[in-house]
């Protein structure tokens, strides 16, 4: 087995990490996740035992109280949401700030990833984003087959020195659930308008943009609008467009699209020159997987959450302790 650049953790260690969170905090039966994952009970205890014996219970359930469990209720109550993932953070001493956080978010693309997979039925179509978060979730998808399942690529491509291009993502989650996928054989952003019309019209194009009305479960993270943002680091915008958006009255970015406080569109010009999902369309599927944590992005996952975009969240404890706090007030 591969291990991850960076992480001396294998793939298949987030495996045993979920399904250890499954039987130990969700009180599922070992046959109760033998049937979602698609193999055997005493396949399942092996899992638990293999868990128990790296120490990943230790690094991944400890430190997963009764009062997280509270907490997301909570949320699933304050925001109208389906469920709610809460991954806790536990204070790993001796690492810097900077090790912490990307360990952090690391953290959240295994669970998220481990959510996604809980959370696909049979037949469904996934749509998946683009961004830091959904790359590495990408790589920590367990592999298994959602009968049925097909995914496709949200939004078009662009070329960045930090994570693969979208259809990479797309393709990823799709080679590990062993489904379909389609993905969308176009740039994330044109030059001007009149191109970008033109290319959304073309015959290919067209019907590949029509399937995305299909979907009926999407996956994304959400951005902030600083001028770091990832939108900004891939090329799609310029720090003074995301400025002149925020001056509208944006507060969040997702999937390339600009977002009030509300969850609003905030339309500009970039909006017309993307090639991908609109916000509308978004909002229309109707059961979309947010996976997103930080207090830089606090804002924007309540705009996210208030707009409808999102049925289920996977966030960490002090993130959904704050938007609980943010409802509140």
């Amino acid at each position: 087995m591969t291990e991850i650049i960076g992480d001396h953790r294998r793939p298949h260690d987030a495996l045993l990490a979920n399904v250890a969170l499954l039987y130990y905090k969700e009180g599922l039966t070992q046959g109760d996740i033998a049937r979602r994952l698609g193999v055997s009970r005493p396949t399942v205890v092996a899992y638990l035992k293999q868990a128990r014996e790296l120490g990943i219970v230790d690094i991944r359930i400890d430190g997963l109280s009764f009062s997280m469990s509270k907490l997301s209720r909570d949320l699933r109550a304050a925001y109208g949401l389906a469920d709610v993932f809460i991954i806790d953070e536990v204070p790993e001493p001796a690492v810097d700030p900077e090790e912490a956080a990307r360990r952090a978010r690391r953290q959240l693309a295994r669970v998220g990833a481990m959510a996604t997979f809980d959370l696909l039925e049979p037949g469904d179509a996934l749509g998946v984003a683009w961004g830091q978060t959904i790359h590495w979730l990408a790589e920590e998808m367990p592999r298994g087959t959602v009968p049925g399942l097909s995914v496709y690529q949200m939004i078009g491509s662009m070329t960045s020195q930090h994570l693969p291009a979208a259809e990479m993502l797309a393709i990823r989650v799709a080679n590990n659930l062993n489904a379909e996928c389609f993905t969308l054989h176009a740039p994330a952003v044109l030059s001007n308008r009149d191109i970008a019309d033109a290319l959304r019209r073309e015959p290919v194009i067209a019907a590949q943009l029509d399937k995305l009305r299909f979907l009926t479960k999407t996956l994304f993270s959400v951005g902030n609008c600083a001028d770091d943002t990832q939108l900004v680091q891939s090329g799609i915008a310029t720090a003074e467009e995301v400025r002149a958006y925020v001056r509208r009255g944006a507060i969040g970015v997702l999937s390339a699209r600009f977002i009030d406080v509300d969850g609003n569109p905030v339309e500009g010009d970039l909006d017309q020159r993307i090639i991908g999902m609109t916000l509308a369309q978004i909002r229309a599927v109707g059961a979309g997987i947010l996976v997103s944590s930080g207090r830089d992005k606090v804002g924007a996952m309540r705009a996210t959450l208030k707009g409808g975009y999102a049925r289920y969240l996977v966030t960490d404890k002090s993130t959904g302790e704050e938007l609980l706090r943010m409802k509140s007030t």
